[in-house]
């Protein structure tokens, strides 16, 4: 896949609104206690943005969840481009959702899920800043 400057722009751009109403689904599934769901979007809302940093940066051969995972490691955060911590967020969140939409008689609890909204937007923060560049 190859996509002019314009297309990889507005790409970019769709993802991280997309980004954005994601968290915000994960605040209003947090206010009602749906724990597991909160977790799936708040990967969901993060990988949004990391697969628009990728793009942004020309970077589309990512077939899979993995290999975002993959890619962004590789060339945001071995490099310090991306807070280390948000490395080990974004992997935690990709296992955590894994676990929460197929693992079986496994949820997650409050105390487990409320502090994640935080560090995510922070997450999301630091990929916008970087698009910014």
């Amino acid at each position: 896949m190859d996509m002019r400057d314009e297309e990889r722009g507005d790409y970019v751009k769709y993802r991280l609104e997309k980004s954005e109403e994601t968290l915000e689904a994960a605040e209003l599934l947090m206010n009602n206690e749906k724990w597991n769901s909160a977790i799936n979007r708040l990967y969901y809302a993060s990988f949004y943005a990391v697969t628009g940093l990728l793009v942004k940066s020309g970077i589309y051969n990512t077939k899979s969840h993995s290999g975002v995972k993959n890619q962004f490691f590789l060339n945001f955060i071995k490099n310090k481009k991306i807070d280390n911590e948000f490395g080990k967020l974004y992997g935690d969140l990709f296992d955590w959702r894994q676990k929460g939409d197929y693992g079986d008689f496994f949820d997650f609890e409050e105390k487990d899920v409320k502090p994640l909204l935080e560090r995510v937007q922070g997450l999301i923060k630091a990929i916008k800043q970087e698009i910014e560049g």
